[in-house]
Formats: C-alpha cells, structure tokens, sequence
C-alpha cells in the first residue's frame, strides 16, 4: 500500500491483476450478509492494531526492569545496554530473513506466528532470568518485532481498504504508525507502574503480556486474511529492498531520517532509568517507565493530531520540534532539572514522532503494490538499526566519560542527520 497521494479514495490503491480483484472480492464479501463467526474486516482492523501495540509495547517491557536485574546481579552499565541492544540482532535477523514474506503467504501466517515468538520471549523472561537468559529473551522478542512491523503495517491498510471501501486511508496509516511508537511507550509504563506498586515485578508484567498476546493470537487467527497472494509458488530469498531506480534516492532518505528518529526514541528505551537515577537522582521506577511513555506518547499524538497535514509540510514542522526538545533534553541533563528533562522527552517524541510518520509515508510512496511489506520491511530494518546500535555506542560512552558530555554530542549529531535527511526527502519530493 502506497502512501503518498493521502487523500486518494481506496479505489485508485486497490492493484490490478489478481491482487487487486481478490481485495475487490473481499470488498464485495465484507459487505454481504454475515453467516460466519470470523469477525468483519472492520473488527479485525482494530484486533490487529490492539496486537500491533500490545506487541510493540512488549519489547518496551524491561526498560523499567534493566536497574532491578542489575541491583540483583551487579551488572554493570555496558552489561545493561548490551541486554537492551542485542534486541536489535533478532529484530534485523528477523526481517532481513522473514519480514518480507507475508507478501507470499499471507498475513496472518506470519502475524500470528509473531505474537506467539513475544509469548515465548516472555516465557523466557520469567523462567530464565539469568543474564544469558535475558539475552535470548530480548532477542527472541527482537525476532517477533522483526516479523511484525511491516506484516501488521500492511495488514491494517488492506483490511481498512476492504472494510470502508472509498475512505480517506490517511486513518490506516495514523493507526499503524500510534500503533508502533504508542505501544513501545505502553510497555514501559505498564512495566514501571507494576514494579513500584505490585508484586513479583521481574515475574508478574511478562506473566500479563504472556496471556494477552496469546489471546490476541487467536483472534488474529480467526481473522480474514487480505493477502491475495497466499497458494502461490514463490521460491524464498531474503529481505531485498525492492525499489524502483528512480525512487531509490527518496527511499534511502527516508530510511536514514527513521534511522535517526528512532536512535532518539533508543535513548529514552534504554538509558532513561540510569539517567534519571544517576544524573536527576531519581530512582522510581514508575517515574523510569512514565518518562520513556511521554517520549513515545508524544510521537504518537503528534502523528495523530496532525493527520490532516500534507507529508511535506510534516517534515519541515518535525525538524525545528525535535531540534528544540533534544536541545531542552540536554539542559535538563547538565543542570539537573527533572522537569525540563521531562519536557525536553516529549517535545522530542513528538519531533520524532513528525520525522518518523512523514520519512515512513515517504519512504513507502516508492513501493510497487505487490510489494508493499518487503519496501516497509526495508525501512523498519533502517529503523530497528537506529533504535539499538546508537545505544550501544552511548552505553559504552558512558562508562569512560561524563553522560551529559555523551549525551550534548549525541544530541548535535542526531539534529543534524535528521536536518539532513529531511531535507534531502523534501528536495526528492518537492
């Protein structure tokens, strides 16, 4: 599914051949009478977009956690990142070998199998909590992420075009988008708030996501699929990015802003609780997950709030938003300022949230339809990439030189990349 034309009606994304005439078929079907218990294409929209965020905000899960495993088993600060970061080796392995194929079997068969791969994940989590334990774990859950991103992406804008035939798609795409950051924000609140008020918090959030994912499986399951291609003999290859010569330079833009994006939403994931616990001096774990949810919450409600806004103009708004919270971030930081540092998170997601949406709508205007998940798949790789490798970096930083320094020369390098790709998009577009 494209995305550039955002107000185009459904008829004009609908491809030719075979694709497009099932879709239509499934159109048709959707609005005939209903004799059977799989649920309409409509309901299954919004299933899937639970499971979408449910399972994005699963990954999120231990940010909270990193200070209790490490006040348990001493490890140190680059121990920690290295848990967090080796996320990235599942997530990147996942799609490069398997992100791509729902195109040819069908959504669903990889969307359940993905939420199952986060139930095991967890399973890990609760009966191996050893540090090789934790490491199989967040690559396991890396490995579901992988496989979701782009499969649950182009999953709720075929179901969308085959429930409200006609309608502004610009509604599918807020809802993956909020999907994605908003769920990677649920996790950690949900996480923080059960460590610092319930029981059990190394056990008792991954023993919750373990039975919701489950049952959202099933209805994942139960659901219509919507990829017309399913039955067909395709022979495997991995992730290639399959774009047209001609777009090849906005797509590789687009990518690099993502990348840059999400490095920013990789701090608040990863390095948040150490920051607020040794540089801010506060230690709450509710505060630790309320913080990474405002970051990630603010992404999702710009995305959301600026639905109507062409995807040009949303890339020149994101550059000064997200250049102005990294520069708010860095003050809280050097001068202790709990409150600033907070306000300098949200102006920041909700930067990152205008550079995400708008680099993603670009990047995905270059897909040719029949391969919509294996262009996303290429994007999210970028994405994940920047999301876990620049922690890495900034975690071993850390350990020989002062945060706040880190972070300052964290902050420039991330406004000017994404300064950089935005307007390189804006140039390829303009």
């Amino acid at each position: 599914m494209t995305y550039t034309e955002q107000a185009k009606r459904v008829a004009e994304v609908v491809p030719t051949g075979a694709v497009g005439d099932e879709l239509r078929a499934e159109a048709a079907r959707a609005r005939a009478p209903r004799r059977s218990l799989r649920p309409s294409h409509g309901v299954s929209f919004w299933i899937s977009a639970t499971a979408f965020l449910l399972n994005m905000a699963f990954s999120a899960v231990p940010t909270p956690l990193y200070v209790l495993y490490q006040r348990r088993d001493h490890f140190s600060d680059i121990v920690v990142t290295i848990v967090y970061a080796v996320y990235a080796v599942g997530v990147i392995g996942s799609l490069f070998l398997a992100g791509h194929i729902s195109d040819w079997v069908g959504r669903r068969r990889v969307f359940v199998p993905a939420l199952l791969v986060n139930v095991l994940s967890a399973v890990l989590f609760i009966f191996e909590p050893s540090l090789a334990g934790l490491i199989v774990a967040r690559i396991v859950s890396g490995i579901s992420v992988g496989l979701t991103t782009a499969t649950a992406t182009a999953y709720l804008a075929e179901l969308h075009a085959v429930a409200r035939p006609g309608a502004d798609r610009r509604r599918a795409e807020v809802v993956a988008t909020a999907s994605n950051l908003g769920g990677i924000g649920v996790g950690p609140l949900a996480a923080g708030l059960l460590a610092q008020f319930a029981p059990s918090p190394l056990r008792l959030p991954f023993i919750i996501f373990a039975v919701v994912l489950g049952v959202l499986a099933v209805a994942i399951a139960a659901s219509p699929e919507t990829a017309a291609r399913v039955g067909e003999s395709v022979k495997y290859r991995p992730q290639r990015i399959a774009v047209p010569r001609a777009k090849r330079g906005i797509f590789f833009a687009a990518t690099t802003a993502g990348v840059a994006s999400f490095a920013v939403f990789g701090v608040f994931n990863s390095l948040v609780p150490s920051f607020l616990a040794g540089m801010l001096h506060n230690s709450s774990h509710a505060m630790a997950g309320a913080v990474a949810f405002a970051a990630f919450a603010a992404g999702a409600v710009a995305q959301i709030s600026q639905v109507r806004v062409a995807n040009l103009s949303l890339l020149r708004r994101s550059v000064p938003t997200i250049a102005l919270g990294l520069a708010l971030l860095a003050i809280g930081m050097w001068t202790a300022d709990l409150p600033l540092f907070v306000i300098g998170g949200i102006v920041s997601g909700a930067g990152g949230g205008m550079v995400f949406k708008g680099a993603l709508v670009a990047a995905a205007s270059t897909a040719p339809p029949e391969s919509r998940a294996e262009v996303l798949a290429g994007f999210f790789l970028g994405a994940y990439v920047g999301l876990s490798v620049p922690v890495i970096g900034l975690g071993i930083a850390t350990h020989y030189f002062p945060a706040r320094n880190v972070m300052l020369v964290f902050v420039v390098v991330a406004a000017l990349s994404i300064a950089a790709s935005v307007r390189a998009v804006l140039s390829r577009q303009s």
